[in-house]
């Protein structure tokens, strides 16, 4: 699938924007780990390659949305299954779930089926729209997120949250225009034609035609 500039513009603007957001939290937090801005970048790269996968995998073999949720959660497991090995944090888990059995069950629960069915959303968007679209739509949801964490919660504010939300929120425009360049240009015309109408009617300089008799 080919892309045109539009939305390779609009994935660079998305990405650049999440990344300035996150390394705003340095200048503001006492406590800052180049390590959490490596694991978001990571996670933006693999949240792009795992939408093309799906949509691929849609379109090629059809499986169901559950079809698809089963086989990409079980390779994430087995990753995280190797990692929680290697690093030894399985052992903090069990011991944390044995101390905690109710909570801990019930919390997990909780998460995994507002998991599944935002998922579910995801796929969707995937499978009617195509992936660009999809990654898109996810890319904005982490944008509101991190401004209800403003309303939600108390945290420190700097400038750099505010241009770095508006680079994201560019990105979004140049996906949808580029999307729909032909309708958003009609309409703009439209737009812009009858504002001058508007503005000739006012000040006299439109004249309109004469009545035939």
């Amino acid at each position: 699938k080919r892309y045109n500039m539009y939305d390779v513009l609009a994935c660079l603007c998305m990405t650049i924007g999440l990344i300035f957001f996150t390394l705003a939290d340095s200048q503001v937090q006492p406590e800052f780990d180049l390590l959490g801005v490596w694991l978001v970048c990571c996670a933006l790269v693999a949240d792009a390659v795992i939408g093309n996968v799906q949509e691929k995998a849609l379109k090629e073999y059809k499986p169901s949305n559950s079809e698809m949720i089963l086989f990409s959660y079980s390779i994430g497991a087995v990753y995280l299954l190797v990692y929680d090995s290697i690093f030894g944090t399985m052992q903090e888990a069990f011991w944390l779930w044995w101390a905690y059995p109710i909570k801990s069950y019930v919390l997990t629960m909780i998460y995994a089926f507002a998991g599944y069915l935002g998922v579910n959303c995801v796929l969707n968007l995937v499978r009617h729209f195509g992936a660009l679209i999809a990654v898109t739509v996810t890319t904005f949801r982490k944008t509101i997120t991190i401004i209800l964490s403003f309303i939600a919660f108390t945290k420190p504010f700097t400038f750099q949250y505010l241009w770095s939300g508006a680079i994201v929120a560019f990105g979004i425009y140049l996906n949808a225009y580029g999307q729909n360049q032909k309708s958003i240009e009609n309409y703009t015309r439209s737009i812009y034609n009858r504002l001058l109408m508007k503005f000739r009617r006012r000040s006299g300089v439109y004249h309109s035609p004469p009545e035939q008799v």
